[in-house]
C-alpha cells in the first residue's frame, strides 16, 4: 500500500462510516415516524409494503452489487448505491401517496443493496486483518450514534416538524459520503473479465417478490383459497427452482451454495433469517403499539426503539472481546438467550405496562442481536480463505436481510387479518376497514371516532400486535435451537 493511499484511507473510513450511518439511521428513524406517515397519507393496509418494498430489492441486489464489485471495482458501485439512495430518499420525502412512497422505498433499497456488503469489503480492502478488530469498534459507534440519534431525531421531526425530514435527513450526509469516497479512495480493479450472474439475480427477485406479496396480501387482499394466490405460490416454487438449479451451473453463482457445507457458515445464516424477522417485527411495530394502543406520542414511540438501538451497538463492542475469551459459540448463546428474554416481555406486553416495559424487552432485543451478529461474522470469516471471505460475509447480511423482509411481509399479513377479523366479528358499518386503523395513531383521529369503534379498532390492533409479539418469541426460540448447532471447536 503507497503512502498516499494509507494516509486517505482515515478520510475514507470517515466516508465509509457516514454511509453506513445512512443505512443504520434509516431503520429506526423511518419505524418511528410510519405511524404519522400512514395517518398523513392513508392506507395502513400498505403499513408493511414501505419496508417490505425497502427490503425486497435491498435484499434481491446484496450479493448481485457485491459480484459487480468483484469484477468493476468497489468504487464506482459503491457510487452508484449512494446515489440511488438519494434519490429514493428524495422521493420519499416529497411522497404525495403511500403507492408513490413505496415506489421510492423500492428505490432507497436498490441503494442500500450496494452500500452494506461494499462499505464492510472496503474496509477490509484497506486494513490488514490484525486492524479490522480496532475498526469493528469504530463501525460499532456509527451504531451506537445512529440508534440514540434515530428514533429521538424521528420522534422529534413528527412531533415539531413534519415527516418527510426523516428522510431529508439522508441527503447532506449520502453526498459527503459520495464526496469523500470521490476524492479519497483510490483502488487497483483487475483487468479480468468475470461473468456476471443475471440469470441467478433475475430468479431471486421473482421468487423473493412473489413470496412477500403472498405474505402481506394472504387473506386480507387475495383469500388464501383462490386461484390467484395458487399461480402465485407455483411462481414462487417454481421460481426458487429455476434459482437453485442455475445456480448450480453458475461459473461465478451469486449464491456460492458449497460454503453451506461448513456447519459454522450454515447455522450463522439460519439463525441471521430467523433473527432478521425478530428485528423487522420489533422497529416496524413497536411504535404502532406505543401510539395506537398506549396513546404515547411518537417521540415516546422513539425511545422505546432507542432502547434497542442502543443495547446492540454495545452488546456488538462487547463480542469483540467475549470472542476473544470464550469463543464465538458461547457468544452466540448469550445472544440467543438475550433475545428469548426479550420476545418473552413482549409477549405479555399489554397497554398497562406502559412504555418503559416496551423499552426493556427492545433493549434484550438489542443485545441479543448485537452479542449474536457479531459472533457470527468472526465465525464465518475464519472459516473461509480470502477468495471466499467476502462473498460468504454478504451472504450472511443477505440472509438477514430476507429474513427482514418476510418478517415485515409475514408479521405484516397476520396484523392485517387480526385487524380485519375484529372489524368483521364486531358489526361495525361497512366503511370501517384494515384502513381506519390509520385513525388510531393521532389524538386528533381517535377523537373523531366513536366510543364503539375506537373499542373495536384499538382492540384489533392489540390482539393483531400480540399475535405478532407471539411469533416474535417463537422466532427467539427457533434462534436460540439454531446456535445451539453451532460447532464447538473454533476454526
Amino acid at each position: 500500500m503507497t503512502k498516499k493511499k494509507r494516509r486517505n484511507r482515515g478520510l475514507v473510513l470517515a466516508s465509509i462510516m457516514m454511509a453506513m450511518f445512512l443505512a443504520a439511521i434509516e431503520a429506526t428513524i423511518v419505524s418511528t415516524a410510519m405511524p404519522s406517515i400512514v395517518a398523513d397519507l392513508g392506507g395502513f393496509s400498505l403499513y408493511s409494503w414501505v419496508f417490505s418494498a425497502y427490503l425486497l430489492t435491498n435484499a434481491a441486489t446484496v450479493l448481485l452489487f457485491g459480484r459487480l464489485s468483484d469484477i468493476f471495482g468497489r468504487k464506482p458501485i459503491f457510487m452508484m448505491g449512494i446515489s440511488l439512495f438519494l434519490i429514493g430518499a428524495v422521493t420519499s420525502a416529497l411522497s404525495p401517496s403511500m403507492e408513490v412512497l413505496i415506489v421510492a422505498r423500492l428505490i432507497q433499497g436498490f441503494g442500500a443493496g450496494a452500500l452494506m456488503p461494499i462499505a464492510t469489503t472496503i474496509v477490509g480492502d484497506i486494513y490488514t486483518k490484525e486492524e479490522r478488530a480496532k475498526i469493528q469498534g469504530y463501525l460499532s459507534s456509527v451504531w451506537g450514534i445512529s440508534a440514540v440519534t434515530g428514533p429521538a431525531l424521528g420522534g422529534f421531526f413528527v412531533d415539531v416538524l413534519s415527516w418527510p425530514y426523516v428522510f431529508w435527513m439522508n441527503v447532506p450526509l449520502g453526498l459527503l459520503a459520495l464526496l469523500g469516497v470521490i476524492f479519497f479512495f483510490h483502488e487497483d480493479v483487475s483487468e479480468e473479465k468475470r461473468p456476471i450472474d443475471v440469470a441467478g439475480s433475475f430468479w431471486v427477485v421473482i421468487t423473493i417478490s412473489t413470496l412477500m406479496f403472498i405474505l402481506v396480501e394472504g387473506g386480507v387482499g387475495i383469500p388464501w383459497k383462490s386461484w390467484a394466490m395458487f399461480a402465485l405460490l407455483m411462481a414462487s416454487i417454481i421460481s426458487f427452482i429455476m434459482f437453485y438449479f442455475v445456480e448450480r451451473k453458475a461459473r461465478e453463482p451469486m449464491m456460492p451454495f458449497h460454503i453451506w457445507k461448513y456447519q459454522s457458515i450454515r447455522y450463522a445464516n439460519l439463525t441471521s433469517l430467523t433473527t432478521g424477522m425478530i428485528l423487522m417485527g420489533v422497529t416496524s411495530y413497536l411504535p404502532a403499539f406505543v401510539q395506537g394502543v398506549m396513546e404515547q406520542s411518537a417521540t415516546v414511540a422513539g425511545f422505546t426503539l432507542t432502547a434497542m438501538s442502543i443495547g446492540w451497538p454495545i452488546a456488538s463492542t462487547l463480542a469483540g472481546r467475549l470472542v476473544l475469551r470464550i469463543g464465538f459459540r458461547p457468544t452466540s448463546i448469550l445472544g440467543g438467550v438475550s433475545l428469548i428474554i426479550g420476545a418473552s416481555l413482549f409477549s405479555v406486553l399489554t397497554p398497562d405496562k406502559g412504555p418503559l416495559f416496551a423499552a426493556i424487552g427492545s433493549l434484550f432485543i438489542g443485545i441479543g442481536m448485537g452479542l449474536s451478529s457479531t459472533s457470527f461474522i468472526v465465525s464465518i470469516q475464519n472459516t473461509v480463505d480470502w477468495k471466499t471471505r467476502g462473498i460468504a460475509t454478504a451472504t450472511n447480511m443477505f440472509m438477514r436481510t430476507i429474513g427482514s423482509a418476510i418478517g415485515a411481509a409475514l408479521l405484516g399479513g397476520l396484523l392485517n387479518s387480526r385487524i380485519n377479523a375484529a372489524i368483521e366479528q364486531s358489526g361495525l358499518p361497512d366503511q370501517f376497514t384494515v384502513d381506519s386503523t390509520n385513525l388510531l395513531l393521532r389524538e386528533s383521529g381517535r377523537n373523531e371516532l366513536g366510543k364503539r369503534a375506537l373499542e373495536v379498532l384499538q382492540s384489533g390492533l392489540t390482539s393483531g400486535l400480540h399475535v405478532v409479539y407471539i411469533g416474535i418469541l417463537i422466532l427467539a426460540i427457533i434462534s436460540f435451537l439454531l446456535i445451539l448447532r453451532l460447532p464447538k471447536k473454533e476454526v
